[in-house]
């Protein structure tokens, strides 16, 4: 009995794994169909090779001085000119994209994982549990965001770990809530039942079934979080309760080139057409993977 249900589990494998390439396969066709889309990606490519080669790629050291080239305009030896301490622009540019990257991807997964958990429990059980969890929630998007990180970041101290914190917890609500929707939806389907009747457990059906099956939103949803939270963390930064000199930032730098945005504009508006790009890049790419899985596009 268990040597002929073994060829039949394992093509019951076989076929379920057939399955999910062809969804993978479907959705990266109706993603590639879509030029911004695939722009956005091409742009996010370019920006993980930068920041993972900046100490090659940058032409100088991040805090390499040379005062006898303060606020060079941009040529031929410096292709977007010099600061104030005679840095080069674009070497601190490369290597604050590494910087700004992170703590796009870290605050973010503060948020995926923390959220996630609290939106999928509530979701899940209901009750008395759901309330009280989106009822705080709703107390934290009650508060402009960017004031709600200002606010921690004054509380907790100014410095780029409680920046990651405060802009981290910023993002919680927004993924419990789109999870918390994702599987109040996906527990209704009769495989979770199938799975209760074989005597899974809430935590193995929450973690093997109900999650993985909400990951289309989720997915989404933290692409175009990254963005969010980079400009947030450069606002902060901006503020002076971010990243702190000589960090290269682009929030930080846009900060030391506001002073001298008359006589030498390329400090602050080279960092901030970075921003503009990454978030930009981020937001495409977040919008493609939005119609690419959204099953009501398939026709």
């Amino acid at each position: 009995m268990n040597t002929s249900a073994a060829p039949q589990d394992q093509s019951l494998k076989t076929e379920k794994r057939r399955k999910q390439r062809t969804r993978l396969q479907e959705t990266w066709r109706r993603f590639r169909k879509n030029r911004w889309a695939l722009s956005g990606l091409v742009l996010l490519v370019l920006l993980a090779a930068v920041a993972l080669g900046a100490g090659v790629i940058a032409p100088e050291g991040v805090d390499h001085q040379d005062f006898t080239r303060r606020f060079a305009p941009p040529g031929q030896e410096n292709l977007l000119g010099t600061d104030n301490l005679g840095r080069d622009t674009l070497s601190r540019i490369i290597h604050g994209s590494r910087l700004s990257l992170s703590i796009g991807f870290i605050t973010t997964s503060i948020g995926l994982i923390i959220g996630g958990t609290l939106g999928a429990f509530a979701g899940f059980y209901g009750g008395t549990r759901d309330q009280i969890i989106m009822r705080i929630m709703d107390v934290i998007l009650a508060i402009p965001g960017f004031i709600f990180a200002v606010a921690l970041v004054t509380a907790l101290g100014p410095n780029l770990t409680n920046l990651m914190i405060a802009v981290g917890v910023n993002s919680i609500p927004y993924f419990a809530r789109i999870i918390r929707s994702s599987v109040m939806s996906v527990k209704e389907y009769e495989y979770i039942e199938a799975a209760r009747a074989i005597g899974a457990g809430d935590l193995r059906i929450i973690a093997k079934h109900v999650i993985p099956n909400s990951f289309a939103p989720i997915l989404v949803q933290a692409t175009l979080r990254i963005g969010d939270t980079i400009i947030i963390a450069a606002g902060l930064s901006f503020l002076g309760l971010g990243a702190q000199p000589p960090l290269p930032e682009w929030g930080a730098m846009l900060s030391g080139g506001r002073q001298y945005l008359r006589d030498a504009w390329w400090m602050a508006t080279f960092p901030g057409i970075a921003i503009m790009i990454t978030v930009l890049a981020f937001n495409l790419v977040g919008d493609g993977l939005r119609d690419a899985l959204d099953p009501r596009l398939k026709n």
